[in-house]
């Protein structure tokens, strides 16, 4: 009777613990076609949320303070990580020297015709290309990718296939949501790739991950 007691008790207590977004959820059996990904941020929201990574609870980061909001649901692929690795591959496609990893989990921005209005939240996302992103030397790919089964865009295998201008609004967020209106650019976006190039990138962040974690 006292161990079914403790079981049960056990149960009740682990029932009250969420897996850490980052660490605590894996990146999926299908990865790199197919990967799990975490949404904090989606087109409705004017503040931007991030992951707290110590806690893994989902925090105000700041509130955006200008007029670009970000176009489609973006968060980050769970049990990836930006260092040694991603700053190295960046390196050889683009020639720079110098860039380090950002030190994040790997961003990714996910297109759906569906109108999701919050994060903190998991779906399954098809990456079809990317932008090489380099902010201050820092190498802080986006990955962007569609809904799996989305009626509109689960069609679509590789970014090239995009019309225009759904690729030139992606770009456009990335290049303007860090700049003040007294100018500046942070951020740079050297290189537009593909499907395979983006497997390769978050192949090399999971890399990243179990080195350092």
């Amino acid at each position: 009777m006292n161990c079914l007691l403790k079981t049960a008790n056990f149960n009740a207590m682990s029932n009250q613990f969420i897996a850490h977004p980052w660490h605590g959820i894996s990146i999926g059996p299908n990865a790199p076609q197919v990967v799990t990904t975490y949404i904090e941020i989606t087109p409705s929201d004017t503040v931007k949320y991030e992951i707290d990574k110590a806690s893994g609870i989902l925090k105000v980061d700041r509130p955006q303070l200008y007029s670009n909001v970000v176009p489609a649901l973006y968060g980050f692929i769970p049990q990836t990580y930006c260092h040694d690795e991603i700053a190295a591959w960046c390196m050889v496609k683009t020639g720079l020297t110098g860039i380090k990893g950002d030190g994040d989990p790997l961003d990714i921005l996910v297109l759906t015709e569906h109108r999701i209005e919050h994060g903190n939240i998991l779906v399954q996302a098809k990456p079809i290309g990317g932008f090489r992103m380099i902010d201050k030397n820092e190498a802080d790919d986006k990955i962007i990718a569609v809904l799996q089964q989305d009626g509109m865009y689960a069609h679509y295998e590789d970014l090239a296939q995009l019309p225009e201008g759904i690729i030139n609004r992606l770009k456009h967020y990335f290049l303007t949501y860090k700049r003040s209106p007294e100018g500046g650019q942070p951020v740079e976006i050297p290189q537009v790739y593909g499907r395979e190039e983006a497997w390769e990138v978050i192949k090399a962040s999971q890399k990243d991950y179990l080195n350092h974690f």
